[in-house]
């Protein structure tokens, strides 16, 4: 038995659809129907009904639900217990955060914050979209600073959490600069293939550009070179020449000002996006609303 299997079962219950629940889960379609049989094979029984249309649970799959729906908040709320009897509740505030967020926006904002801190600890997390939001859901985090956009599905219910904006941030097509300082490579109109430096779709940044391109006439001048999960490691391809990647401006604006890097496109090949910074709306530690209070007076 994994604990994620019983939060794919508790979101397939909620959303009645195999398609919608993966999407929620950040998984693929095919993952989170393996790991639903996982778990009607641990269970011994089957737990969906699988018939056309919206997806219907058993009657083992109805009574297992509100199992499924204890042991999430059980372990949640055990979690806080430990944290509390470990001592470090009140002098530790846990960010979740991606590994881009974590050394751009958050870095400037921990500039600001400082001071603040004199009586406690900040601990940074850095993890995957769907993981971050994860650990805000089970009390693993105080906050979870995420990037927001209508493409990007961010399971946080309004009831539960509240966010403040951060920042606005863009992605934009970068390229090295040659020797009279003009971009290696432009897309635009009729220009010859563009090699190009991809995200993985696991991560946001990767799903802004994917959804980009999939309406944009240029997508066909691209030729696929590498794929990566690290926006650090595609922004050092593209300084040495690889090729195009979509790079937030927080990473490449002093490389652009430079003349190191020069934009590979016009305007309409922009992504803008925002940073939130999200929290539980129950009571949190006395150094993490303290935190919290700071920050939206500021925004």
């Amino acid at each position: 038995m994994q604990l994620k299997w019983l939060e794919d079962f508790v979101a397939l219950a909620q959303e009645r659809s195999f398609t919608r629940a993966a999407e929620l889960r950040h998984v693929t379609h095919p993952a989170f129907g393996r790991r639903i049989r996982a778990l009607e094979s641990w269970a011994g029984t089957p737990l969906i009904e699988r018939e056309a249309g919206p997806v219907k649970l058993t009657a083992a799959g109805q009574a297992f639900l509100d199992t499924a729906l204890q042991m999430t908040r059980h372990l949640a709320q055990s979690h806080d217990e430990l944290m509390a009897i470990a001592g470090r509740q009140g002098s530790t505030v846990t960010l979740c955060t991606g590994r881009t967020l974590a050394r751009t926006i958050v870095a400037d904002w921990l500039v600001r914050l400082r001071p603040y801190l004199a009586d406690g600890e900040l601990r940074i997390s850095t993890r995957s979209l769907a993981d971050a939001v994860h650990d805000l859901q089970h009390g693993l985090a105080d906050f979870s600073i995420l990037y927001h956009h209508p493409s990007l599905v961010v399971p946080l219910d309004g009831r539960q959490f509240e966010h403040v904006a951060l920042a606005t941030d863009r992605l934009l097509p970068v390229s090295r600069t040659d020797a009279s300082g003009a971009p290696m490579y432009f897309l635009e109109a009729g220009c010859a293939p563009v090699p190009y430096i991809a995200y993985d779709r696991t991560l946001a940044l990767g799903r802004l550009v994917e959804d980009l391109l999939a309406h944009h006439p240029l997508a066909a001048h691209l030729k696929r070179l590498v794929e990566c999960d690290s926006p650090d490691a595609n922004c050092e391809y593209v300084r040495k020449g690889l090729g195009v990647s979509w790079l937030p401006w927080s990473v490449v604006h002093a490389d652009v000002k430079s003349g190191l890097l020069a934009p590979a496109g016009a305007k309409g090949l922009e992504v803008k996006f925002d940073v939130r910074m999200f929290r539980p709306k129950r009571r949190l530690s006395a150094l993490a609303e303290s935190l919290w209070s700071t920050i939206a007076r500021r925004q």
